[in-house]
């Protein structure tokens, strides 16, 4: 998997590689804490990347950065194009939820 993040418009991106073997950190992962990405990952499962339909959700207009993450490679199987946020409180959301493939960048400090 492949994670890039731009932490402001124009600064430059910080690029990290998540390499596992089912729930184990492959040694060519680059992300800051490797076992903690895949806590995560294991955590919010494939809707993280993959939701399901549902009703409206109410976001709270909050704005939390300029930062933005975006996630390509396979994910149990699945190709995954995704793009993280943190425009709104449910885009906030969902990049603390993944917080350790994000790094130190504005709230994606590792802890799950």
């Amino acid at each position: 998997m492949s994670i890039t993040v731009t932490p402001s418009p124009g600064a430059q991106a910080l690029k990290y590689r998540l390499v596992a073997t089912g729930p184990v950190p492959g040694p060519g992962s680059t992300v800051p804490d490797p076992a903690a990405a895949m806590a995560a990952l294991e955590r919010y499962g494939s809707s993280i990347f993959f939701p399901v339909p549902g009703p409206p959700r109410m976001c709270s207009d909050v704005y939390s950065g300029p930062q933005v993450a975006a996630v390509s490679g396979v994910f149990q199987g699945r190709p995954v194009a995704a793009t993280f946020k943190r425009t709104d409180s449910c885009e906030t959301a969902r990049w603390q939820a993944l917080a350790p493939l994000f790094g130190a960048v504005a709230g994606g400090t590792g802890a799950t």
